[in-house]
């Protein structure tokens, strides 16, 4: 039996494989911190917004071309970002607010694509999105998780804007962004989706650059030792417990 032949959402993925992992290793090791620390938290969603912000401003210049056929009503994230960055930094965090260098220098390679060859932004798109729904909601559920082990501090209800989909299925719209990618790829031409493949790879790299700016602080570290001394206290507590408990059972 022949095997089953590579849709175009396959090829992207295989052909980002390594620097997709290298993006993987720089987000987890980066946002990580951003489990005990709002500050850092905050940061990462700082670098992203202006790019997700300039993709959804392109889509709506653009909804008459191609782009117009992917699935994003239900997955518009600008305003999220927005009352994120307002609980985290207060909302006037805008006033003194100007991009860093690598944001801007990914803003500048959105820019050229959308005058030169605007299909191209379908890369962006896709992997952006895609990213946010299976990479972002794992951070988001990861830094929950610690946040409730954390003594003496609530898991917080609000600030999760950006990874919040209401009653959407998270998988449905996994599913339906990438048939959607492949019915449009399944209408290029064999140098435009080449183009693609090769545009994706800048994607990541542009969002390794961004990741990397996230500032992390010293005082992160203090906030992680604290982590590790509740750990500790928690087990030191546990075990005199169950010593107590044994010696009456013994009794």
């Amino acid at each position: 039996m022949p095997d089953k032949e590579e849709n175009f959402c396959e090829k992207m993925a295989k052909a980002t494989r390594g620097i997709h992992a290298i993006s993987d290793a720089l987000v987890n090791a980066k946002l990580a911190f951003g489990f005990l620390d709002d500050s850092v938290w905050a940061d990462g969603l700082l670098v992203f917004y202006e790019v997700f912000r300039y993709l959804e401003g392109a889509m709506i210049r653009l909804k008459n071309t191609k782009i117009g056929l992917l699935p994003l009503s239900e997955l518009q994230r600008t305003e999220a970002f927005e009352q994120d960055l307002d609980h985290y930094l207060g909302k006037g965090w805008r006033k003194n607010y100007s991009p860093r260098d690598s944001v801007a220098k990914y803003l500048m390679r959105l820019r050229e694509v959308e005058d030169t060859d605007p299909t191209l932004l379908m890369a962006y798109i896709y992997h952006l999105y895609m990213g946010l729904l299976s990479g972002g909601m794992i951070l988001r559920k990861k830094r929950q998780l610690m946040q409730k082990l954390s003594l003496f501090k609530s898991s917080p209800s609000i600030g999760n804007n950006v990874t919040s989909f209401g009653q959407n299925s998270i998988f449905q719209l996994k599913r339906d962004l990438r048939e959607s990618m492949n019915r449009i790829a399944e209408t290029l031409d064999e140098d435009t989706k080449n183009k693609l493949i090769e545009e994706s790879k800048i994607v990541f790299e542009l969002n390794n650059e961004i990741v990397k700016s996230v500032q992390t602080g010293t005082h992160v570290f203090e906030k992680i030792f604290y982590f590790i001394g509740q750990i500790v206290l928690i087990i030191f507590v546990l075990v005199i417990a169950i010593s107590v408990l044994f010696k009456y059972i013994i009794r």
